[in-house]
């Protein structure tokens, strides 16, 4: 194939791109490599291609070979890193984000790409030094205070978060996230809050829109600081409604699902593969959402014996390269479950995390959604602990429905989807405890903020861990944090949350009814 035939290809290929046609994309890509191997660019493109049509280790393959061959150039070198990190390729996504080129580049798209992936790795420091580089290079605007606003936030640098935020919404009124990050940092009072400019940014926000629910969500947030409930419950209710019709949700999917993966998941299904367990362990930290799964998480982190990782994807991103599919648990991956090599999913999980565990033997993988694959987690994983938070299920729905998890999870935005949810939670977790007695320890909620020692003695002895006094002081650990507790968990241990619904016990009476149905 000559030089002016590898042009031809390489036009027709951008021009079929263009067109969304990635059939003929792909096959004039393929041209392209067949005459030269080592180009990069092609293998990224490939690599997009396969993902979009669910090859999942095809766009990993590709995305390996394009870092081993990218020419130096800032832009390109990030844009193979994203394909790496999606395909959960994240050592290498890591080695590539070291790359001396990124190291020196002004480019600002290259240092804000890097920023979010820094962030998807839960490198919050890394995120924020490359944020304030970009500001350095020029980036101006009210996205970029809020940025950095955020990394600030999750750095524990809460007096510089509150001025990034304010500058924020001083120059874009209409940005609902960062009134909504401004009203989470502390308690508002009658004398300081921002409840009358909230309520001019509603004047201006696209209504139905993220930045109209994260206003919603800001106003209820600030009116129950000041203690008027029934106002702070509209706000709410408006809130929640505005996202849950962002999203099309069928509970009863939901439902049919999950006992699918209990059908699946047998006792002898689920027994562990042989694994060598040689090396540094992960302790997963599972439960609901808000279940108190990153104050354990803390906890743990005091201890000298564990390196605490935050919130990790690893998982998620390894099933999805073990099916070959790029979603995690669906219909495809159950009925490819009986197919899986789980011993090369356990291997693979560890090669992309063990680097977390800073030479420590353990480190904890606290991403609460694991409780819907923990059985995968402990036939995979033989050497893992699983830790399951268990809240009082008016508190921890109530505590759901309050927060505002962008477009993650829409059961969260309606009380009759929740209460399902909920139930199919349970049901779950009852399945893993009966098809894996003593794999799993359930945490109590109350017990760990009313007794956090004695309940941490126990954790700590689940793990194989010796007791250390002060693991359950929480305000010895300065870590960075990136989850909706950011704030909260820089306090001493509290129990005010427990029983925090019943402020709303008559709104919130037909949660109550659905959940004990």
């Amino acid at each position: 194939m000559t030089e002016a035939s590898t042009d031809r290809h390489w036009k027709r290929a951008r021009r079929y791109l263009a067109d969304g046609n990635l059939d003929a994309a792909q096959a004039c890509l393929e041209s392209v490599l067949a005459r030269d191997p080592n180009d990069a660019e092609a293998h990224l493109r490939l690599s997009d291609i396969a993902w979009q049509h669910d090859r999942v280790r095809d766009s990993a393959r590709h995305a390996l070979e394009a870092a081993r061959l990218v020419e130096v150039e800032a832009e390109k070198l990030v844009m193979v890193a994203e394909a790496l990190l999606r395909a959960g390729e994240v050592v290498a996504t890591r080695a590539l984000l070291a790359h001396p080129l990124l190291a020196r580049t002004r480019s600002i798209p290259a240092l804000l790409h890097m920023a979010g992936q820094r962030s998807a790795l839960n490198e919050n420091a890394e995120a924020l030094a490359l944020s304030e580089r970009a500001i350095a290079a020029g980036a101006r605007g009210p996205e970029m205070h809020f940025q950095r606003g955020v990394h600030l936030l999750f750095n524990n640098r809460m007096g510089e978060a509150e001025t990034e935020l304010r500058e924020c919404v001083r120059l874009d009124p209409r940005l609902g996230r960062a009134w909504q990050e401004l009203s989470r940092l502390r308690k508002q009072t009658d004398t300081d809050n921002h409840l009358q400019a909230l309520q001019q940014a509603l004047a201006g926000v696209a209504p139905g829109s993220y930045e109209h629910a994260s206003i919603e969500f800001a106003r209820y947030k600030e009116l129950e600081d000041l203690g008027r409930y029934d106002e702070a419950w509209q706000a709410l209710a408006r809130g929640n409604a505005l996202m849950y019709a962002r999203h099309r949700h069928d509970p009863a999917f939901t439902e049919r699902l999950f006992a699918e993966l209990a059908r699946t998941c047998t006792a002898e299904f689920l027994r562990p593969v042989a694994a060598n367990i040689d090396g540094a362990q992960p302790i997963f930290i599972i439960g609901m959402p808000r279940s108190g799964t990153t104050l354990l998480d803390r906890m743990l982190g005091n201890h000298s014996q564990v390196a605490a990782a935050g919130e990790l994807d690893d998982f998620a991103r390894q099933m999805r390269w073990c099916a070959d599919h790029c979603s995690t648990l669906d219909d495809t991956v159950i009925a490819r479950l009986p197919g899986f090599d789980f011993a090369e999913l356990g291997r693979r999980y560890l090669e992309q995390t063990r680097w977390r565990a800073a030479a420590k033997p353990h480190y904890t993988d606290k991403l609460p959604r694991n409780w819907m694959v923990a059985g995968l987690i402990a036939k995979a994983l033989p050497g893992a602990r699983l830790l399951h938070l268990v809240r009082d299920p008016m508190d921890v729905c109530f505590s759901n429905f309050r927060a505002l998890f962008a477009d993650a999870f829409a059961h969260i935005y309606d009380l009759d989807a929740l209460a399902s949810h909920y139930r199919v939670y349970r049901r779950t977790m009852a399945h893993w405890h009966a098809v894996l007695p003593g794999r799993i320890l359930d945490v109590p909620y109350a017990d760990l903020v009313r007794d956090p020692d004695a309940t941490l003695r126990k954790v700590l002895a689940f793990c194989g861990l010796d007791w250390e006094p002060g693991c359950a002081d929480i305000t010895r650990n300065r870590s960075a944090v990136s989850t909706l507790s950011a704030a909260q968990v820089r306090e001493p241990v509290h129990s005010r949350f427990i029983d925090a619904w019943r402020r709303y016990e008559e709104q919130l009476a037909p949660l109550a009814r659905a959940l004990a149905e």
